[in-house]
């Protein structure tokens, strides 16, 4: 197929758009190639950028075209993602103009990895995206559901593809949310070739959507040669999907996490979603319990006042009272808030020295009783110690030899 005369666009406008830029395409059947690039910087880089367009005329063997360009700080990588979403929508092609994949974005994540914070940012925006990592996440959300609208869920897939591949997340876990089945399976053929760790599955309510995940994701890394581990956060957020949740949690063994989106799950209630979170706590409280029947992580909702630090904190609490292990942000000004207080507090962490001290020297006795003091401690109680003391040293609460220390 090819769709000569009809010029096509991809990209944002408007006076506050930055890193990023605008194309248009037109297909001709004659008269050459065409360029016409406009750019504030345009003394210092349209030399760069002509020669990057050439390369996408000689990578997709377009002979005649007219090709603008307006530029508003795209990185190559950006302008490579706009011009092949342009270049598709009048030929059809199976070929992926991609950008190099950087040493940094070859990490893979470990199942039972900390996950106290996640960052949203939507998937076409990508100024959001290039310094999102220096904020230091625990993980990295490109979304392409609801933060996307629906007549760039589609640029934003080239977006997010090329995202993975050049930039740096400074060690966040590379993270996607997908559409809301059926239409996030399609999403998936953008995300697994390309090096990400872990995707949220949206609106989920049943293990045969899990399944049909599974099914979709093994076929795409046979194709690839994905040899790397992909991870599933389902996001629960329906009554349906909180009485499924523990159905959902085990629906398979890349299933990480589930997470709970309190927006929906409120409306789907027909209730106001409120400070102290009294309508949702029979959700929340049966998502903990299904993720720890599970033995994976339980992940709370976002905090949707980005202004208000105090009630974050308290919030964040409140969640870890619950026994949740993370939650998601929309501002990077939340993150410290939330790795802060899901933190170990310091009576924490020197109860579970005490604990882990006085396992070590009962094995060490060969004694099959541990205690201290008067009361026993059995393998569940040095189980939680041993994450204690292992979130505290990430964290950099405690020194990793701090047994030689004491």
């Amino acid at each position: 197929m090819e769709k000569y005369n009809t010029p096509v666009s991809s990209g944002n406008l408007g006076d506050k758009v930055r890193s990023d830029c605008y194309i248009t395409l037109e297909l001709k059947k004659g008269g050459g190639l065409e360029l016409d690039i406009k750019s504030k910087v345009e003394s210092l880089y349209g030399q760069s950028i002509r020669a990057l367009c050439q390369k996408a005329f000689d990578f997709f063997e377009i002979k005649h075209a007219k090709l603008t360009v307006e530029d508003k700080g795209a990185l190559p990588l950006v302008m490579m993602a706009r011009i092949e979403h342009a270049v598709k929508q009048v030929i059809t092609t199976d070929k992926e103009w991609l950008p190099d994949l950087i040493e940094e974005n070859k990490s893979v994540s470990k199942k039972e990895q900390f996950r106290f914070s996640r960052l949203y940012l939507p998937g076409n925006t990508p100024s959001m995206m290039i310094n999102a990592g220096i904020h230091k996440p625990n993980g990295i959300i490109l979304d392409l559901e609801d933060a996307v609208a629906p007549d760039k869920k589609l640029e934003a897939s080239f977006m997010v593809r090329n995202a993975l591949r050049a930039i740096n997340f400074y060690g966040a876990e590379r993270m996607v949310r997908i559409n809301q089945l059926p239409r996030g399976l399609d999403d998936l053929k953008f995300i697994i070739p390309h090096n990400v760790n872990l995707i949220l599955i949206p609106k989920c309510e049943s293990a045969d959507q899990i399944k049909q995940v599974d099914q979709e994701i093994e076929k795409l890394k046979i194709h690839a040669n994905v040899i790397y581990p992909v991870y599933y956060m389902p996001i629960i957020e329906s009554a349906l999907g909180v009485e499924k949740a523990f159905e959902i949690a085990t629906a398979s063994e890349n299933v990480v996490a589930l997470a709970i989106g309190l927006e929906d799950f409120t409306a789907d209630l027909g209730v106001q979603r409120t400070q102290d979170g009294r309508e949702s706590l029979y959700a929340r409280t049966r998502i903990v319990n299904a993720c720890k029947a599970a033995k994976i992580q339980p992940i709370d909702s976002v905090y949707s006042d980005v202004a208000n630090m105090e009630g974050l904190a308290d919030n964040v609490k409140n969640s870890k009272s619950l026994g949740f292990e993370g939650m998601g942000c929309i501002h990077p000004r939340q993150i410290a808030v939330i790795h802060e207080n899901f933190a170990p507090e310091k009576a924490e962490i020197e109860k579970a020295q005490k604990i882990i001290l006085a396992f070590d020297d009962a094995k060490a006795k060969g004694l099959g009783v541990v205690s201290i003091g008067t009361k026993m401690i059995d393998a569940p109680v040095v189980k939680r110690a041993e994450t204690t003391i292992r979130l505290a040293v990430n964290l950099g609460l405690i020194d990793k030899d701090w047994k030689t220390k004491n």
